[in-house]
């Protein structure tokens, strides 16, 4: 299912249960993977299949999971580029899904590139540079201290 196709499930209460059972992690470990998209540095709240009692994550460097309390869902969070997998258990250990997690990135930049060295602005719809993996050190460096200098002068952290 493709993420637009998921995002217009999540908006219809009605048709959640369908998403749980269908899409996300409810393919048995012997059948074909879902995949799953998620953009770096974005959140997606999903369902979890019933009686997901644990969450694994094969590469917690490319994705995140937070399973919510009291709840059957969970937030997923790109964290680095590529792929990963995620596998459901019950209480007992039985894997009762599992689902392909591969994150990508935003299509709303602009990439600069001098020889060896890269950098990355955001358009939104004036080019500001931004923080991303793969870009030049010290362009990465330098983007990162303005970030911090201007959340302290604004009285953040």
């Amino acid at each position: 299912m493709s993420s637009n196709g998921l995002l217009a499930y999540l908006k219809h209460g009605a048709m959640l249960a369908a998403v749980a059972s269908a899409a996300l992690l409810a393919v048995t470990p012997s059948h074909a993977n879902d995949t799953i998209e998620v953009v770096l540095d974005q959140a997606k709240v999903l369902q979890l299949p019933a009686n997901t009692t644990t969450i694994i994550v094969g590469n917690p460097v490319i994705a995140d999971i937070t399973m919510l309390r009291r709840t059957n869902q969970m937030v997923l969070t790109g964290k680095g580029y590529g792929e990963t997998n995620m596998i459901a258990l019950d209480a007992e250990g039985n894997a009762i899904g599992e689902s392909t997690v591969r994150v990508m990135g935003a299509n709303h930049g602009l990439i600069v590139q001098r020889g060896m060295t890269r950098e990355t602005y955001s358009c939104n719809p004036r080019c500001q540079p931004t923080l991303n993996l793969g870009d030049d050190d010290r362009f990465l460096n330098g983007t990162a201290g303005q970030i911090r200098s201007r959340a302290a002068a604004s009285g953040g952290r």
